[in-house]
């Protein structure tokens, strides 16, 4: 499982998780989104700008 906190963001991802390889952000405790990292796509509910700037952090930094 990996799990990175950014500002109020939590994005949680499991290894070995079904397919398509994706993440789960919350903020304070409440579902935001359920995002695709292969596709770059929300599978579940909106993804705001600022989750969208840190996903793109953590891929360029090698974390996802």
């Amino acid at each position: 499982m990996g799990r990175v906190r950014r500002g109020n963001y939590v994005l949680i991802w499991w290894k070995g998780d079904h397919s398509p390889r994706h993440g789960h952000v919350y903020r304070e405790g409440k579902f935001i989104v359920k995002w695709d990292l292969e596709n770059g796509i929300a599978m579940q509910g909106h993804a705001p700008s600022q989750v969208l700037k840190i996903i793109r952090e953590l891929r360029e930094e090698g974390v996802l």
